[in-house]
Order: C-alpha cells, then structure tokens, then sequence
C-alpha cells in the first residue's frame, strides 16, 4: 500500500535528477569554456611565433663603392640627388631631390611636394638634415663623408649603369621591386622596339648620326650614355656615329670642338641641343649653313630642358619624340 509519505518522496526524485543534471551540464560547459580559452591562447601563441619568423628583417646590407653599408629594408624617407627616373618608374617618391631634377621635363608632374635639397650637384647637408631621411641616394661621391653622417648614403658613381635596364635591374633589387622592375622593363622594350621599326623603314642603315650641343663660342659632342640624346640615338635606335669619331666619342663620351673640325664630327644627322638657336638659325650661319646635315634638314634642335635628362622615364619619351621627326625623314 503506498501512502502519502510514499508519494511525496518519489516525486522529489524527477527534481533531484534534474538538479543533478543541471550541475552536470554547468560542468561541462565550464570546461569546454576554458578549453576554448585554451586553445585559443595556444593559437594565438602560434601565429605570434609564426609571425615573429617571417617577419621582415629591419635593415639589409648591401655592397657600394664606399664598401659594404647597412640601410633600411623599406626605407620611408629617401633623399634622391640623382637616379628620379628610375625611382619613379618603380613608384618610389623621394621627400627630397635637387631644385633642377624636380623640374625634370619628363616627371615633374610626379614631383610636386617634393622638397628642393639644393643646387644640383651641390646638395645642402642643412636641408637634407632637415627631411629626416633614412637612406640617401646619389651620383656624386665628392659628398659622400657629409651626406653618409646625415643617412646611409648609396653612392652610384655617373656612368656604373650604363642603360635603363642596368638602372632599373639595380633600384629593383635594392628597394626589393624586380617583380616590377621586370614589367617595366617589359613594357619599355616593346616601346622601343615599336620605334626603332619605324626609324628603320625610314631612315638608311648605314646614316650616321651626331649629339651635339651649342655652346655658341664652340660645339661639343657626346656619346651614348651622356644625356642631349645619346641613349636613344645610340642605344635605343642602334644607330652610329660618322667614322673615324666612334671609338674616341664613345670611350671619352664627350668633346669640345672647334668650327674647324664641324666637317668631320658631323653626321649625316644631328640631334642639337640649343637653348638660344632655332633650326633657321644654324641655316643662316656662315659656318653651319654648309654643313650637309643642316642643308638638308637634317637637324633637329631641341632645348636643354628636354634633351639635358638621360634617365630611362626621359629615354623613353625623347626616342618616341625623336622617331616621331626621323620617321617623317625620307629615305634615300
């Protein structure tokens, strides 16, 4: 016979096992809780470590003409006396270059907010010191001992890269950018390759060609790799100078020269830089007027702001600007 006192103590057994239950449960998700935490902690480890060694080393070492220098892995604030065109092309701004290559023909637009760090050639220790950088880049060693106890100072001496891709192929490496350094690079030969085509079916084979430059008293002559439009010229379009000069003109790659030796150092063409005399002008000069090239129209003048550069962004636009009058030439 169950009696009440029965009855009443089974039915506190469903709430005792639901307790329980509920005690159970707490436990285990407490558990679980602080296994998350756990793991997550140990994950969180794990990716700091892996992090912490794949991280990019601060500085790197690299070889130059003043011996082996440490500079900044990615180098925030450069101060470029020389080499814009390439750092350009790289997208590599400076926070400081020389008043005359901020007014490069070919990029200034590139440049504006750049700050002047003096005369070319001739860079200001105070102003440099001012931009705070931390690597400097430049041509000129002379002032290597004043700039490198500003900055690590990259000294590239005028004429170690002879050509864009020696340029391009070096700034790609130090500044770890060969990927895009390569497809610049890609993109320019092609350009290049698209002007000399045109240059070819226009203008002889075997037409000579001179750089020259007005220097009203005298005359001077370049080479290849001296700016006033050797590289495109000689480089870029493959053409020759008059023989006779090419080996002296290429080894020294300038000279000064007399009216009296125009006759043998002028070719077939020639690329002029004048800031003073036009085309017409050099027609109507006693001296000039019977020079062949000038006769025949064969001169193209051009100011110093645009032939003056030689950097591989300046290349470039002075061969398209070059093929653009040689291929309306007609052959002969």
């Amino acid at each position: 016979m169950i009696t009440f006192h029965h009855l009443r103590r089974h039915r506190r057994l469903p709430l005792i096992v639901m307790m329980f239950l509920l005690v159970f449960m707490s436990a285990c998700s407490a558990a679980k809780a602080d296994q998350e935490a756990v793991t997550a902690i140990s994950n969180t480890k794990a990716e700091n470590q892996v992090s912490s060694a794949s991280q990019e080393p601060a500085t790197k070492t690299i070889s130059t003409v003043h011996g082996d220098i440490v500079i900044p892995t990615q180098p925030k604030r450069i101060v470029a006396e020389e080499y814009l065109g390439s750092l350009i092309a790289l997208d590599v701004i400076p926070v400081g270059a020389p008043g005359l290559t901020i007014q490069n023909y070919y990029f200034k637009k590139s440049l504006v907010g750049v700050a002047d760090t003096g005369v070319y050639g001739k860079p200001s220790p105070e102003k440099i010191m001012s931009l705070q950088p931390d690597l400097i880049i430049t041509a000129n060693g002379d002032s290597y001992t004043q700039l490198s106890q500003i900055a690590p100072t990259v000294v590239i001496p005028y004429g170690d890269l002879k050509n864009a891709h020696e340029e391009l192929t070096y700034f790609g490496k130090l500044f770890d950018k060969e990927d895009e350094a390569k497809a610049w690079l890609e993109g320019f030969d092609q350009r290049i390759a698209a002007a000399k085509a045109k240059v070819d079916t226009s203008i002889p084979a075997n037409a000579s060609f001179t750089i020259m430059e007005d220097g009203e008293k005298s005359t001077w002559v370049y080479g290849d790799n001296f700016g006033r439009g050797g590289q495109p010229v000689y480089q870029a379009l493959g053409r020759k100078p008059p023989e006779g000069i090419g080996k002296e003109i290429m080894e020294k790659q300038w000279a000064e020269i007399s009216s009296e030796l125009l006759d043998k150092y002028a070719g077939d063409y020639i690329i002029m830089t004048s800031n003073h005399r036009t085309l017409e002008d050099f027609q109507k000069d006693p001296i000039w007027k019977n020079i062949p090239a000038v006769k025949n129209n064969k001169m193209y003048v051009w100011p110093e702001e645009r032939s003056w550069y030689y950097d591989p962004l300046a290349v470039m636009a002075q061969t398209e600007e070059l093929t653009a009058w040689l291929s309306g030439q007609q052959s002969k």
